[in-house]
């Protein structure tokens, strides 16, 4: 049973920090590298099946039956005839702007399956991969499908504030092992005694890779030794956020690192394991709200009767739409992705290094969690102040770094940049940093 309904016992959820950042970046007239979000729009043949499906709200099979080969003037030919059609006779139903199976579309869940069988080589049926409403409310769903009020759940700090938050909600109880810089190795490291301890006992563990906010890579003996943990106990399972998966960059020898699937290369754990994914970050599409989870089968039952009665389903003319998105080219995947972002780290990273920020560049994702300690204007100040002092003074929105933490005060000396946005925001930001911020002189 949950605990009583005293005060005390209230769930401790607040409103997310990093949205409420990129609120006073818009009240400050900020260049925002708060928010983890692209200001440049999807594919064009993504938006075009958008818009396709809105307006004709019928299947037409423009997507599906061809294999997404349609191309983008054909795409435009039929919304121009849509637009253009005064004739009702032809709009007697519409399917794609109304309810569609919780689970989601058939169609699209088969273009996730096969979109996972083309870039990993894993098989999965449609029928343990449900569409869900973003990887946020994958990741909820998948916890209060395999926890219960008092589980331990294992989340590896800095965190991303919703995992946190959603074990508050579902009273769960988060158990922390903190990454460290390792500035010699340019790299995060966990302490393995401190990893075992947290997961003895634990129901499940959260693990986020490419990792954000530190752009942690966790490689192939790390995941190794997480699963082996997690089989250790009785019934403990994994579950994955993987919304950077594409955006992984070269080691220092140059050799590209690639995202790992855990129940793809460690089979033995796929019972256990639960992968949560999105499009958003993927397709520049963060305001589509259209995710997957691909569960054991085992579990899926559960785990749909728990989404359904949560969301209901996933926006239906997404669904459809990503169809497009699930189709493009593998080039767009291992290619585009791995290196639209890697430019924009760099000379952002190489600007905040210049005037005192200590930086490890991310092996992924697209983030920079920097040390701030050393510039001269933050110098002593909380994160928060530090975070409100560039808001206010230089006129760039970041994130404060013990918003990222809930057991150690690592975060006190910290901020998150996302240099996921235009060229020209970046070159802004670093402009303004520049003008404003120096070095400390020893």
């Amino acid at each position: 049973m949950p605990p009583t309904d005293t005060i005390d016992d209230e769930p401790q959820v607040k409103e997310s920090v990093i949205r409420l950042m990129t609120r006073l970046a818009m009240q400050y007239n900020a260049v925002n590298l708060s928010q983890g979000f692209p200001n440049e729009p999807p594919p064009t043949k993504v938006k075009l099946a958008l818009a396709q499906a809105v307006l004709s709200g019928k299947d037409e099979g423009l997507l599906q039956n061809n294999h997404c080969d349609i191309t983008e003037e054909e795409l435009t030919d039929s919304i121009i005839k849509l637009l253009t059609n005064n004739s009702s006779e032809d709009i007697v139903t519409d399917e794609l702007n109304q309810y569609s199976p919780p689970m989601g579309r058939a169609d699209t869940r088969k273009a996730v399956s096969e979109y996972y069988s083309r870039l990993y080589n894993y098989i999965v049926s449609e029928d343990d991969i449900t569409l869900t409403l973003g990887a946020t409310e994958a990741v909820a769903t998948a916890l209060r499908t395999v926890g219960r009020p008092g589980d331990k759940v294992v989340v590896f700090e800095p965190f991303h504030e919703l995992y946190s938050s959603q074990c508050e909600i579902f009273y769960l109880n988060p158990a922390y092992v903190t990454l460290r810089p390792n500035e010699e190795k340019n790299d995060w490291n966990y302490d393995t005694d401190e990893l075992k301890d947290a997961i003895q006992g634990a129901k499940a563990i959260i693990l986020n890779t490419p990792h954000n906010p530190t752009g942690k890579c966790f490689d192939r003996n790390e995941l190794k030794q997480i699963v082996d943990l997690c089989l250790e106990e009785e019934d403990c399972y994994i579950i994955t956020d993987e919304i950077y998966e594409h955006m992984t960059y070269p080691d220092d020898n140059g050799t590209p690192r690639k995202h790992l699937l855990i129940p793809e290369v460690f089979p033995e754990a796929a019972h256990r394991t639960l992968v949560c994914n999105s499009l958003g970050k993927s397709a520049s599409a963060t305001g589509w709200r259209l995710g997957w989870c691909l569960h054991p089968p085992a579990l899926s039952s559960l785990y749909r009767g728990v989404h359904d009665q949560l969301v209901a389903m996933a926006p239906h003319p997404m669904q459809y739409a990503s169809l497009a998105y699930l189709n493009l080219p593998t080039e767009y995947f291992r290619e585009t992705l791995s290196s639209r972002y890697i430019h924009r780290i760099r000379k952002l990273a190489d600007a905040l290094r210049s005037i005192g920020f200590g930086v490890i560049l991310p092996e992924g994702s697209y983030y920079l969690f920097v040390n701030f300690e050393s510039v001269e204007e933050l110098k002593g100040l909380s994160p928060k102040d530090a975070a409100m002092y560039l808001l206010k003074e230089v006129g760039v929105a970041s994130v404060p770094g013990d918003n990222f933490y809930g057991k150690s005060d690592d975060g006190k000396q910290y901020l998150r940049f996302a240099a996921c946005r235009s060229d020209t925001d970046i070159d802004n930001a670093i402009l303004r940093l520049k003008e404003k911020l120096h070095p400390v002189i020893m």
